[in-house]
């Protein structure tokens, strides 16, 4: 028979194990999706430079601009004036809104799976029960 305080220490176990397995999932994805991360990277870096040249920022302005406006922030301490760099903007925000998708996808499934590995069963089927409406 489990006291309230041996099912606390197993509890605080178990929740350690989710997150050692969470932490090495994540990462483990991050470095395979790592290629695409930084080829999406590169071109926010390397369109925001373009946008600085024909705006005349200067090289660290235009990467300021470029990952803040990758990030969908914009503050509008800098902003693109000409026409091409507004088209170049768009696909820079596109492009960061890609990125940050997909490091949020790595999360969701590195949470996803350490959950179904570390929950007891009959925890998540009483989650199920609570959640589904009949």
């Amino acid at each position: 028979m489990e006291t309230f305080g041996t099912r606390n220490l197993h509890q605080k176990g178990n929740n350690m194990q989710f997150t050692i397995t969470f932490l090495e999932l994540f990462f483990w994805s991050i470095y395979l999706t790592l290629p695409i991360l930084l080829f999406l990277s590169l071109i926010i870096v390397v369109l925001g430079q373009v946008v600085g040249y024909m705006e005349h920022w200067s090289k660290f302005d235009s990467l300021y601009w470029s990952l803040i406006t990758a990030t969908t922030v914009g503050y509008g301490d800098f902003r693109p004036i000409k026409k091409v760099s507004k088209l170049i903007s768009t696909i820079i925000a596109i492009v960061g809104m890609i990125l940050t998708g997909i490091i949020i996808a790595v999360a969701l499934n590195s949470a996803s799976f350490s959950l179904e590995k570390n929950i007891e069963p009959q925890m998540i089927e009483k989650i199920k029960e609570r959640v589904s409406v009949d």
